[in-house]
């Protein structure tokens, strides 16, 4: 899989605060289409995942925020893959403006399966 991957993301009005700024919570939610959309350009599904009884959970978010993301802000949200372990990946991300860098953060994924017990990685994303 691919080291980096990047995607445009324009600010919808419900996910900003009544300072039309986006709001801190959902910068883990861009983070999160990060992750899904990187997957998806190397020929795999999130969906293709549950349906072979995987699940990709988040054991540990942080977050740096910068500067604020406001209303029909055009962002280019970064994904980079930090490291792969046997049954976790870390990913950093970071959302910019134009050339300024407004939040960076990290996310550690685990797979599991439907009972939460934690399981290898499919061979695909080790190699």
């Amino acid at each position: 899989m691919a080291a980096v991957h990047e995607m445009e993301i324009r600010v919808r009005y419900q996910e900003t605060d009544g300072q039309r700024r986006v709001h801190h919570a959902n910068f883990l939610t861009y983070f999160e289409m990060g992750r899904t959309e990187m997957l998806r350009a190397h020929g795999h599904t999130y969906r293709q995942f549950e349906d072979a009884g995987l699940f990709m959970v988040v054991s540990e978010a942080k977050v740096s925020y910068r500067a604020p993301a406001d209303y029909d802000d055009l962002l280019l949200l970064r994904t980079r893959v930090e490291k792969i372990g046997a049954a976790h990946v870390k990913h950093a991300y970071e959302v910019i403006r134009g050339t300024h860098i407004l939040v960076t953060g990290e996310t550690t994924v685990v797979c599991v399966d439907r009972e939460g017990r934690v399981q290898r990685l499919p061979e695909w994303m080790l190699g």
